[in-house]
């Protein structure tokens, strides 16, 4: 049995309950969970903006323990460290073997339709696993091809950041951006995962790193971690402010909140062939589009799925960058909770006052 934290019914907050995992399949791996970061993506699912199947345990930014695997498992073993990704791969459709393993749609990564046997209620009754993690739980049940071993020397509180919002953060710069160095970045949002965008930026070299922000303590920690400049982003001349420290507008705009007027802030503050990068889970029925007026100069606009992430290859090399002191991620770690005091972790998140908090396991 495992103590887990259920969402029953959008709007009312998740409920601990204990759960059982069946024994691991054979690509499947059991971890016992060490730490779970909270992500605003788990936000628009407990609050009822984006749909899933209930009753399911949130959770997807975590790191633990191996505890076993299955028979075909090759990638991990029991005692190893690892790190959980949501974007699992299943290494042979298209996107996977065009390098593109982040867009994985990966059937055979997945629970089958109708398939909720493998977590189950005391009483036998099915748990629907979400985002193919279901984190904020003392085990885990996942596909192999979910987490990746990491260094034993990594603290797990730290870890679990990685899963989410520094793969996401980080692999948007390296990855889809591959900013060179001297290029400008704005960064619209200085939550979790625009922090970690920011602190990528100054170790690609990013010559100039605007933060936007409302918040003057959000604006604070993103110089701590790398940002050149700050503005408020709710100002009414804030692209004009951001236009005038980069000196004609930003080589990448990058929006990471998931808020319309952020988004229309990434694409005004654009240099001619500049490009904007929309990160945060929108509301479903936004649009962000270009003028005909920034199509004529080059303008691009994209999206950056989990950062477009490689995480095999990705997770041991930003832990590398943290334990060489490259990449801070205890100034992005607000507080630390237990799995009981998960509510009151997301009431934090909605105040928006403080970066990330994180889930500790005994």
């Amino acid at each position: 049995m495992a103590k887990a934290a259920i969402l029953e019914a959008p709007g009312e907050g998740l409920r601990i309950a204990e759960v059982t995992y069946a024994e691991p399949g054979p690509h499947e791996v059991l971890i016992d969970t060490k730490a779970c970061g909270l992500c605003h993506s788990d936000l628009h699912f407990i609050d009822g903006h984006y749909p899933h199947a209930l009753p399911a345990i949130p959770g997807h930014e975590a790191a633990g323990i191996v505890r076993a695997v299955g028979s075909e498992v090759r990638t991990v073993k029991p005692g190893d460290h690892v790190v959980s990704c949501l974007s699992a791969f299943c290494g042979h459709c298209e996107f996977c073997v065009t390098g593109r393993m982040a867009l994985c749609l990966g059937g055979d990564t997945r629970r089958a339709k109708g398939d909720s046997s493998r977590i189950a209620f005391a009483d036998g009754s099915p748990v629907n696993q979400m985002l193919n993690l279901s984190a904020l739980s003392e085990q885990m049940l996942i596909h192999e091809h979910a987490c990746v071993s990491i260094d034993k020397d990594m603290p797990f509180d730290r870890a679990a950041l990685l899963g989410c919002a520094v793969t996401t953060g980080a692999g948007t710069i390296f990855n889809a951006c591959k900013v060179t160095p001297g290029e400008t970045v704005l960064v619209v949002g200085c939550g979790g995962v625009g922090l970690a965008v920011i602190n990528a930026a100054k170790i690609a070299g990013a010559s100039k790193i605007i933060a936007a922000d409302p918040l003057p303590e959000k604006r604070e920690l993103a110089q701590v971690l790398g940002a050149t400049h700050t503005v408020d982003a709710l100002a009414p001349d804030a692209a004009k402010q951001i236009i005038a420290i980069s000196g004609g507008g930003v080589d990448w705009g990058i929006e990471a909140v998931g808020r319309q007027a952020s988004a229309d802030l990434a694409v005004a503050a654009l240099k001619r062939g500049g490009t904007a990068v929309i990160l945060g889970m929108m509301p479903l029925d936004c649009k962000v589009g270009l003028s005909a007026f920034d199509l004529l100069g080059g303008k691009k606009l994209m999206g950056a799925l989990m950062g477009m992430n490689h995480f095999p290859v990705d997770l041991p090399r930003l832990v590398d960058f943290y334990l060489r002191g490259l990449l801070d991620l205890d100034t992005i770690i607000a507080e630390r909770i237990t799995l009981d005091q998960v509510n009151e972790g997301f009431n934090t998140m909605r105040a928006g006052h403080s970066a990330r908090t994180v889930v500790v396991f005994d």
